[in-house]
């Protein structure tokens, strides 16, 4: 399966990062856009899978295939991105700039909420025969994972908050690692084995995303959860956009970076 060793790896992902960093407008919001669908189709896919084993470990093994599915086919997810693209400014290459991060970060963060929503609103038709039936279990699934993830934590108060935050950063510490180990073979079968396992492991168990949460709440609300906007982005989406920051920046980016990258090579 041809193995890259972790020099090779922590150089795959700076090059990444510098790529990533001067792609135009219109490639980051439509490979934004194309990932945030594709984690949504992987995230019903997976909770029918739960519902009709009645065994949520089994959506978890299942989840994966959205995220093999962006990485192979060179998409653009944002959790990704908050671990590879800071690494390019950091190995000074061309066109790489602190701004540049930040305004990769948020036109990719865009295109995956507008891909998001866009699925969320069809698989709600689908669910509910055009809102002419009640949802069906998926559906009831779905709706009580979207109240789960906004109104429990908002009963919490700040526990809440940090709660969501925590479990934002193990969330995109193995979501970022997913990303990374997927460079370490040159075959499709070995990167979708290497990706596979750290996805798994988030998913599983239930830790925080925000792109998959830009999917499964407004689903849910589509669908009458009792969330409102406000509810959303409290007490989900903005600490959970933070906590996967610091997840894939500091735990897998920069350690990475830190102690794999060559030192006084040219990268």
């Amino acid at each position: 399966m041809a193995y890259q060793k972790p020099p090779q790896i922590a150089l795959g992902m700076i090059n990444a990062g510098a790529t990533k960093i001067n792609l135009p407008v219109q490639d980051l919001l439509l490979r934004g856009a194309l990932s945030g669908a594709f984690l949504g189709f992987a995230t019903s896919l997976a909770v029918t899978a739960a519902v009709q084993t009645g065994m949520p470990i089994v959506g978890a093994i299942i989840f994966p295939v959205g995220f093999c599915m962006i990485v192979l086919l060179g998409m653009e997810l944002v959790t990704g991105s908050f671990a590879v693209v800071p690494l390019a400014v950091l190995a000074k290459k061309p066109g790489a700039t602190t701004g540049g991060v930040i305004v990769n970060w948020s036109w990719v963060f865009l295109g995956n909420l507008i891909g998001s929503v866009i699925y969320a609103a069809l698989l709600a038709i689908a669910l509910t025969m055009m809102f002419t039936e009640e949802a069906n279990p998926v559906g009831q699934k779905l709706i009580a994972i979207a109240e789960a993830k906004t109104i429990k934590y908002a009963d919490h108060g700040n526990a809440g908050l940090v709660t969501a935050f925590t479990k934002a950063i193990l969330c995109n510490w193995m979501v970022t690692l997913g990303v990374v180990m997927s460079m370490a073979s040159a075959s499709t079968i070995g990167k979708i084995a290497a990706m596979w396992l750290p996805i798994l492991i988030f998913f599983g168990q239930g830790f925080e995303h925000a792109v998959v949460n830009m999917f499964v709440i407004p689903v849910g609300m589509i669908m009458g959860a009792e969330v409102t906007m406000g509810d959303w982005w409290l007490w989900n989406q903005i600490p959970v956009t933070i906590g996967n920051i610091v997840g894939g920046l500091f735990f897998t980016g920069l350690a990475i970076y830190i102690t794999h990258a060559p030192k006084g090579e040219s990268t």
